[in-house]
């Protein structure tokens, strides 16, 4: 997603499925205003560390997806509530979530 400099700049903005498929991060989907992944680990012990790191940095960040811990498996899915769906706080999130996952 490209910066419009005649458009105020509102990470709180809900945005087009346009603009979600040209800024989510590689590996995450978007679907009914949700933008979510699901990690595979080699151990479950090693699902529930890294959940604990997106906890950490989603409170470092006040901004918080929603975090499923499964058998070697973690699906992280981010919604801005406050706009109904999908805005530039939950693309920088999976940015994020990528980097703490070495993806």
């Amino acid at each position: 997603m490209a910066y419009d400099p005649r458009m105020a700049y509102d990470p709180n903005r809900l945005l087009s499925d346009g603009d979600v498929q040209a800024g989510k991060a590689p590996g995450w989907w978007g679907d009914d205003g949700r933008l979510w992944r699901e990690f595979t680990f080699d151990t479950y012990q090693a699902g529930v560390d890294f959940a604990v790191r997106v906890a950490a940095h989603a409170e470092a960040e006040n901004h918080h997806p929603d975090l499923l811990i499964g058998y070697r498996k973690v699906k992280v899915t981010y919604f801005t509530h406050d706009a109904g769906g999908i805005t530039a706080l939950d693309l920088a999130g999976s940015r994020a979530v990528n980097d703490l996952y070495g993806a």
